[in-house]
């Protein structure tokens, strides 16, 4: 399961609205695929279809599809989002993640 925070909600919330998404509808859509600084980075963008094989999970009101195979590497994860002096974006608070950069945006098993 992937958790999201109060403070991502209402980012996430912002910006689906902002790009003509529906976040009672669509999907937050996260994965892993191979590059960054640490091997491994996310992916988040939205989505309004769920393929097949994606898994599927509600947290804070939030919809999030996640395929099969970025799946095993996110379980457990929470996405939040800061707004901080060193920058903003969301961040993935992930408990699977031996190393991550120091932006935060990618890791390692």
């Amino acid at each position: 399961m992937i958790k999201v925070s109060e403070t991502a909600k209402k980012k996430v919330i912002e910006l689906m609205q902002d790009e003509g998404y529906n976040h009672t509808n669509d999907f937050v859509r996260v994965g892993v695929k191979s590059g960054g600084c640490s091997g491994l980075s996310y992916d988040l963008k939205f989505d309004k279809q769920k393929e097949e094989e994606d898994k599927v999970f509600e947290d804070n009101g939030v919809k999030i599809i996640v395929d099969k195979k970025s799946f095993l590497y996110l379980i457990g994860t929470t996405l939040e989002y800061s707004g901080g002096l060193n920058g903003s974006g969301f961040v993935f608070n992930n408990p699977n993640a031996n190393r991550t950069c120091g932006c935060g945006e990618s890791f390692s098993l």
